[in-house]
């Protein structure tokens, strides 16, 4: 079936352009990801608060295994299985959270969904021979899908939930890592692979005063029921009856949140900084008839087709198989280039074309706004003045309705950069105090702070106790994103130095096959170790920087957010990493034939040693 494309509005140009400039100055912050505190002792609670389990003490381990894998999220599953698949047997999975899921685990405030539809977004369904309920899943459906994955793999018997390591560092004389945690545990591996997931670590905004509020607060991955009643499977927040509550941040998880928090707190206020791009859901049943007419390997077709309709541009005829407002940039290029009689275009009259149906389509966007949202000013406030895919995009069919309540206010902090400061009562925003009985910070994770940050592990020391933090200090320098020469055995997954795929969990499974073959490998050659030579991980440095796959241009420009570093150095640790230019495609067949010859070519095996049984 063809997609038609939208009917977007005739535009200015010249003075859109003007416009989205002048927003994003107005919210630049010279600070950068600095404006995001770090949880220190008096705000560790939003960290540490466990919504979900209580787990009893138990003893510290001090075991040793060939592989620890360090996350239990998508990454993490993906890549324990894959390391099952190729022999590696003995195996330790660490997480903080009570069990598989990562995010997915944490997240369970109201209206969680996922926002790109099931069939792309969740990893092996042909593997599992499962199916998603709906075509945009709920959050408990995913993290159920999870622990069938760890069920599938075998991998819970391997698991230790409730942990948190602290500490990573390389024993030459005994050629093992030792990861410590704070359970008390020593825990000796061979091999590492680092699965923590952009989304796994909560951020707080740095907020004069953030420490002297005394009403209730939490931060949406660490949803608190017992304040607001209800629980994950059923949101009936009766508790908040009476209560006046705040939500700070207008991205994917205050979209869903808000209405639910509307629809049972005697007042509600959410500050905005920054608006974001509202489509339409449109969420329905998986058509049974449609599953069972697939043919094997559609999957992956339909993953593809995902992310050529975010990153590339359709060919001429290509079905859009995803439909829906990830891919209308494209789909409507498609449709006047076809209209054009697929003229030859050089790169500037494309990248003009794109520019002209990006601003046309944002366009809708705000017009939409101001045909679901009654009060103009409201309204106003609501519209997102950016390119697409500056900020990342949200559906819900519920959301914008919710401020045509009446006990439901919206507060601009955008000219003030944020909000200004917070008092033991209440939250001051332009000058004017808003008294609050809770703060719910959906403010998101921490994914353009230092990588120290985004880890949470204090210490990672390779040969000779260099710090993979000071190793990084000047960029990432890797051997196809997925090691580093002076780190034996330590792997990465996740937006390094790679291919980016419009799927995250399709480049989690291309990272998870590449990192199992190559310790697959050392464990042959009986388990020594395994790391890029100093030449190869340079060369791949200069490879990447010289073919970076980011429009540098375009991020500056767009507003600030954790897409583009807070407007600050877009081409240095970012949420993408450094991406690979030629693009996931051509990176997956690099990685493949690379494989294949068998000549592990850039990689130094050490000698063999007694193996773990």
């Amino acid at each position: 079936m063809h997609c038609a494309p939208t009917n977007t509005p005739d535009i200015d140009l010249a003075a859109l352009r003007e416009r989205y400039r002048a927003e994003a100055d107005k919210r630049r912050r010279p600070e950068g990801f600095a404006q995001y505190v770090e949880m220190d002792a008096e705000l560790e609670e939003f960290l540490e608060f466990e919504p979900y389990e209580e787990f009893p003490e138990r003893a510290p381990l001090t075991d040793e295994v060939d592989a620890i894998v360090l996350g239990g999220g998508f990454a993490g599953l993906i890549a324990a299985g894959r390391l099952r698949q190729a022999g590696v047997e003995k195996i330790r999975i660490i997480d903080r959270a009570g069990d598989f899921g990562g995010t997915w685990y944490w997240n369970r405030y109201p209206g969680i969904q996922c926002d790109v539809e099931s069939y792309t977004y969740l990893p092996l369904l042909e593997e599992l021979g499962y199916m998603p309920r709906n075509r945009y899943s709920f959050g408990d459906e995913i993290f159920a899908y999870c622990q069938q994955i760890g069920r599938h793999f075998g991998l819970y018997e391997h698991a230790v939930f409730a942990t948190v390591v602290n500490a990573m560092r390389w024993h030459e004389d005994e050629s093992r890592w030792h990861v410590t945690t704070n359970r008390g545990d020593d825990i000796r591996a061979r091999y590492v692979v680092m699965c923590p997931g952009p989304l796994n670590r909560p951020k707080l905004p740095g907020v004069p005063g953030i420490r002297d509020f005394k009403g209730h607060s939490f931060h949406t991955t660490r949803w608190d029921f017992d304040y607001t009643g209800g629980t994950p499977d059923a949101p009936v927040l009766d508790k908040l009856a009476g209560k006046r509550v705040a939500v700070i941040g207008t991205g994917a998880t205050a979209v869903q949140c808000v209405p639910f928090l509307a629809k049972y707190a005697e007042h509600l206020t959410v500050f905005q900084r920054t608006p974001s791009y509202i489509d339409d859901r449109g969420n329905r049943p998986t058509d049974p008839k449609w599953a069972s007419e697939l043919k094997p390997g559609w999957q992956l077709e339909r993953m593809q087709n995902f992310h050529l309709g975010i990153n590339d541009v359709y060919a001429p005829e290509t079905v859009d198989l995803i439909c829906d407002g990830w891919s209308e940039l494209n789909r409507n290029i498609q449709a006047r280039r076809k209209a054009e009689g697929w003229r030859d275009l050089t790169l500037e009259e494309f990248m003009a074309m794109r520019e002209e149906e990006d601003y046309r389509a944002m366009e809708r966007i705000r017009a939409r706004v101001d045909s679901i949202v009654a009060d103009p000013a409201k309204a106003a406030i609501l519209k997102p003045w950016y390119r697409f895919l500056c900020k990342r995009p949200c559906f819900n069919d519920d959301y914008l309705p919710t401020f045509n309540l009446p006990h439901v206010d919206l507060v601009d902090v955008s000219e003030a950069r944020g909000i200004e400061g917070m008092t033991e009562t209440g939250i001051i925003a332009g000058g004017t105090e808003y008294p609050v009985d809770c703060i719910i910070y959906a403010s998101g994770f921490e994914t353009t702070t230092d990588m120290r940050r985004r880890y949470g592990i204090d210490v990672i020391e390779g040969r000779g106790g260099q710090s993979l933090y000071e190793h990084w200090k000047d960029g990432f320098r890797t051997l196809h994103g997925m090691s580093i020469h002076g780190f034996p055995g330590l792997f990465f997954t996740g937006y390094v130095q790679g291919g980016v795929s419009g799927s995250i969990t399709q480049m989690y499974d291309q990272q998870g096959r590449h990192i199992a073959h190559i310790i697959g490998e050392a464990m042959a050659r009986g388990g020594g170790t395994v790391e890029p030579t100093a030449e190869a991980e340079a060369e791949w440095v200069r490879t990447t920087r010289e073919n970076l796959m980011l429009d540098v241009g375009f991020w500056q420009s767009c507003t600030p957010g954790y897409n583009n570093n807070e407007g600050l150095e877009v081409t240095r640790f970012t949420i993408f990493g450094e991406p690979y230019g030629p693009g996931y495609d051509a990176f997956d067949t690099l990685i493949r034939e690379w494989r294949e010859k068998g000549e592990f070519a850039g990689l130094e095996f050490g000698p063999a040693e007694e193996l773990v049984r």
